[in-house]
C-alpha cells in the first residue's frame, strides 16, 4: 500500500476500529481523523501518528513509511486498550478546570497521556507533588511525579481520592476523602505527615475537581 491513508484504514480494520473510536483513543477530533483518511490530509503528525499505531497496535514506522512489518515481535503481552488520550495539566488549571474544559483546545496542552480508563468528556491528567500521599510500605501510595488519572464527572464519596480546590489558598491539593463524626475532611495518608496537616476541614467555597480513578509512573526517564 503505497498511501498513508490506505495503511491507515487497514490498521482500523484489523483492530475493528471506527473513526469515533481512534479518535477517542488519541485525543484528537472525529474530523482529523476523518481528513486523513479521505486524503485530505497527507498524514499524522509525528506525535499523532506514534499514538494511532499505539492505539491500533501497529508498527509507527510501519504506519508513517511503510516500511517494515505492520507489527513488531513483542516480549509481553497485549495491555489493556487505551480508552482515551487526556491533557496534563497544572494544578491551576486543574483548580479552573469546570470553566476551562469547554473552549479547551487540542493545542492548548503541550503533553496528553493515554489512560485505560473512561475519564469522560472533561477528563484530565494532574502529576503528584510533595509527599503528603506517599504510604511508605502501604497500599495505595503516591509517590512524587506519578500521574493522577482524574474523572471531574464522578460525585466524590468518603474513601475517594480526591482533587480539591481550597477557597481559602486558591490552591489545588491532592487528597483522600473522608468524614469525621460527620463532617467532610481531607486527609493525608503519609503515616509521618504532621498532625496538624493530616486532617484538612472541608470549607464552604472549597471545590471538588475531580476524582482520581488511576495513576501511574510519570516516566521513568
Amino acid at each position: 500500500m503505497i498511501e498513508y491513508s490506505d495503511r491507515l484504514r487497514a490498521a482500523m480494520e484489523a483492530r475493528s476500529t471506527s473513526v469515533s473510536q481512534l479518535a477517542a483513543g488519541m485525543g484528537v477530533s472525529y474530523q482529523a481523523v476523518k481528513r486523513v483518511l479521505d486524503g485530505l490530509s497527507k498524514a499524522f503528525s509525528a506525535a499523532n501518528n506514534a499514538r494511532a499505531a499505539s492505539h491500533l497496535l501497529v508498527n509507527p514506522d510501519w504506519l508513517a513509511t511503510g516500511e517494515g512489518p505492520m507489527r513488531t515481535e513483542a516480549n509481553t503481552s497485549p495491555g489493556p486498550d487505551v480508552k482515551g488520550m487526556y491533557p496534563l495539566l497544572s494544578e491551576v488549571q486543574a483548580g479552573r478546570w469546570t470553566e476551562l474544559c469547554p473552549i479547551f483546545q487540542q493545542s492548548d496542552a503541550t503533553d496528553w497521556r493515554p489512560s485505560t480508563k473512561n475519564l469522560g468528556p472533561c477528563g484530565f491528567m494532574l502529576r503528584v507533588r510533595g509527599k503528603s500521599m506517599e504510604n511508605p510500605g502501604g497500599t495505595p501510595s503516591f509517590t512524587e511525579g506519578m500521574i493522577l488519572h482524574v474523572n471531574p464527572d464522578i460525585d466524590p464519596l468518603p474513601g475517594h481520592f480526591v482533587i480539591v480546590r481550597r477557597s481559602s489558598t486558591d490552591e489545588t491539593t491532592f487528597k483522600r476523602y473522608i468524614q469525621i463524626e460527620g463532617a467532610p475532611y481531607l486527609e493525608a495518608i503519609n503515616p509521618d505527615w504532621p498532625k496538624d496537616e493530616k486532617y484538612l476541614k472541608l470549607m464552604p467555597g472549597d471545590a471538588w475537581c475531580g476524582v482520581v480513578v488511576d495513576a501511574s509512573l510519570g516516566g521513568l526517564i
